[in-house]
């Protein structure tokens, strides 16, 4: 009996990593091909507190060099096999990366798109949020334009919000001086180096102050929802609830390394929280689902990979709990994070950035579709769209960016 060709191995015959320019940070690629000639793409991140994931890539390529792309489960385990001594961290992040790129191989080898890998689509579009509202173009005007100097500014891109048919958006904690100039605070980054990360009056005020125009911009039907990130402790979340308990929030998103302290924080908040974009596989997320410390967990899959968020969602569901894809990158992430929110059952709403680099478009060989809204899930095979390895090569990447630079003057 003649094999059928969907299911005859195919041996990985290289790994390469490949990086552009991303603004104030870089956007990194996992090139695989195979003995077929079929190429798998991956994109991962270095600029998110995670230096030396590529290192870390390149290192683990010799163990998959000569396997069978289709076998991306076995593969993983004998990964972290590996690894085990030191799991998490880069070396996680790593074969995360690795995993996603199996995947597009994989299903452009069946010739089918990813997510029937993954169960099959149960949604053919996924409601999305407009991520970093307001907060790109204050934080990086030289990038994103027009750039945000004043609350009108906040209260117009509410009203492009709305006008543009989204139906939420998420932003982020900002101060104003005394001309009414918006500054992003971010402590739990650096900027400005507080490392005790104290919640003052000015910042309480400014925060529903920005909450409000944003809200005035946008009106009384979009969602609204506010990242904190690691921005405060315990003590200072809870201010920052108190501030905020009379405005409708569709979640606060919180960080905390902590799940009892989360856990605390969730019971006592009047508006849903969300948590764990942070979190690299299933053995971190289970003692936030076992202490019942978040509302909507959210996964980051270009971390953990595809299929392995897949467990993770799985386990969401175990515990009454709806999940979210952590997504900033490029749009080749956001065509990996598309199929993932096609095909698991418990999904809340999608991320993504809406302000892009003027240059996005010339990286990648075709774009995420949005209507009214939602995520169009695409149906070519794999992920449904490639790096452009000429946009790439026509923007070289920096040697510097990300969270490393966060708060620093540089010359």
């Amino acid at each position: 009996m003649t094999e059928k060709p969907a299911t005859r191995p195919s041996k990985v015959t290289g790994i390469e990593i490949l990086s552009a320019d991303a603004g104030w940070r870089n956007y990194h690629f996992v090139k695989l091909t195979t003995e077929d000639s079929v190429t798998g793409w991956s994109e991962f991140d270095e600029g998110f507190g995670s230096p030396g994931v590529g290192a870390a890539i390149q290192r683990l390529s010799a163990r998959v060099v000569g396997q069978n792309a289709l076998q991306h489960e076995r593969i993983y385990a004998e990964l972290y096999a590996a690894t085990r001594p030191a799991a998490g961290g880069v070396v996680a992040q790593a074969l995360g990366a690795i995993e996603n790129a199996l995947l597009d191989a994989k299903a452009k080898l069946l010739g089918v798109p990813c997510y029937e890998l993954l169960g099959g689509k149960i949604r053919d579009r996924v409601r999305v949020y407009w991520s970093h509202c307001a907060t790109w173009r204050i934080n990086h005007p030289s990038w994103y334009t027009p750039p945000i100097e004043d609350l009108d500014g906040v209260k117009a891109i509410g009203s492009e919000v709305r006008e543009k048919k989204f139906t939420a958006l998420k932003t982020n904690i900002f101060t104003y001086d005394a001309d009414g100039k918006p500054t992003g605070w971010r402590p739990g980054f650096g900027s400005p180096f507080q490392p005790a990360l104290n919640v003052d009056r000015k910042v309480l005020r400014d925060l529903r102050m920005h909450l409000e125009a944003i809200r005035d911009g946008a009106g009384p039907d979009i969602d609204i929802l506010l990242d904190l990130n690691f921005n405060a402790k315990t003590e200072g979340y809870l201010k920052i609830l108190r501030a905020i308990v009379d405005l409708d929030m569709f979640w606060i998103e919180i960080d905390s390394f902590n799940p009892e302290a989360l856990g605390y924080i969730r019971r006592q908040s009047p508006h849903p929280v969300s948590s764990c974009e942070t979190l690299l596989g299933l053995r971190e997320f289970l003692p936030y689902f076992r202490e019942q410390a978040m509302d909507v967990a959210i996964i980051d899959t270009p971390w953990n990979g595809v299929w392995q968020s897949m467990k993770i969602a799985a386990a969401a569901e175990a515990f009454e709990v709806n999940v979210a894809p952590h997504n900033f990158y490029g749009h080749l992430c956001s065509m990996m994070n598309a199929h993932f929110c096609a095909a698991v059952p418990n999904l809340r709403i999608m991320e993504i950035d809406i302000d892009r680099l003027a240059w996005d478009h010339e990286l990648f060989t075709h774009l995420p579709e949005i209507k009214d809204g939602h995520l169009i899930i695409p149906d070519r095979p794999g992920w449904g769209t490639e790096p452009n390895e000429d946009g790439i090569r026509a923007h070289p990447p920096k040697t510097s960016g990300g969270l490393l630079n966060y708060g620093r003057k540089l010359s």
